[in-house]
């Protein structure tokens, strides 16, 4: 057993896996046979990500089923999660839009026990998927448009982790990024910010009083996107974590109209 993790130890650092002895450890892990793992290592060395070789993400101390095609939910993303979770309370409605494999507000509902909890993306791969870890309903379409109307002015918590990478950089990427995640799930844009802008534009009309939206950005972008939801008319602060190289843009729909 030892000389068998060594050797794939061996494999993965020999392509260029930083965390080999993790990512050995998972791999032998979920190999049912020594053909699975050989075919599971190969695929790994080839450049594939990790979790579409053994089907599943870990995030925020759980794990999510993820397809091929999906984009893979980043450790840094448990700062958005934490706070949208510190936000929700049992009954609220919380919405995850652009969900991915839907283990963001998958956690969130893990956390909060009794919200209710809905998810949408735009990619049919990402919905089916979704709609494996999601205890709450799944809709397939481009942001707000198949969320169901009698949810527009209730939602309490609105998680939205848009693409944010400028179109200029996907390039720059790692190579399993760039070449096995939907680029739609990347590409933000000239400068990042596009579906931000478009999420930010309408989330007020869906968002109850005192309501949150909640998005990630980088560092460099937090200025412009505060500089939108306060035009969308939406309090905003910004977190951050230096652990997780994590920075969040919070808005807050104020809890009286202002006239």
């Amino acid at each position: 057993m030892v000389a068998r993790g060594e050797r794939v130890v061996s494999r993965l650092r020999a392509a260029g896996c930083v965390f080999a002895e993790e990512e050995a450890a998972v791999l032998i892990e979920a190999a049912g046979s020594e053909a699975d793992l050989e075919a599971m290592v190969a695929r790994r060395v080839a450049g594939e990500p990790l979790e579409y070789v053994v089907g599943w993400a870990e995030f925020a101390g759980r794990r999510f089923v993820v397809e091929p095609g999906v984009f893979v939910p980043r450790h840094r993303t448990e700062l958005l999660v934490t706070l949208a979770a510190g936000f929700a309370r049992a009954g609220d409605v919380v919405l995850d839009l652009c969900c991915g494999s839907g283990a963001l507000g998958a956690t969130v509902a893990a956390e909060v026990a009794g919200v209710e909890l809905h998810a949408a993306d735009v990619d049919p791969v990402a919905v089916r998927c979704a709609r494996r870890n999601v205890p709450g309903e799944v809709y397939e379409g481009d942001l707000f448009e198949p969320v169901p109307e009698r949810l527009r002015g209730r939602v309490a918590v609105l998680i939205s982790n848009v693409p944010y990478v400028p179109t200029g950089e996907v390039a720059l990427l790692p190579p399993e990024a760039r070449e096995y995640e939907p680029r739609e799930a990347l590409d933000g844009g000239a400068d990042g910010l596009d579906v931000l802008r478009r999420v930010v534009a309408q989330a007020p009309e869906w968002l109850a009083p005192g309501g949150r939206v909640l998005f990630e950005t980088s560092e460099g972008q937090a200025e412009p996107a505060v500089a939108a939801v306060a035009r969308a008319g939406l309090e905003a602060r910004v977190a951050e974590s230096e652990d997780l190289g994590a920075t969040v843009v919070v808005g807050r729909k104020p809890l009286l109209h202002k006239e």
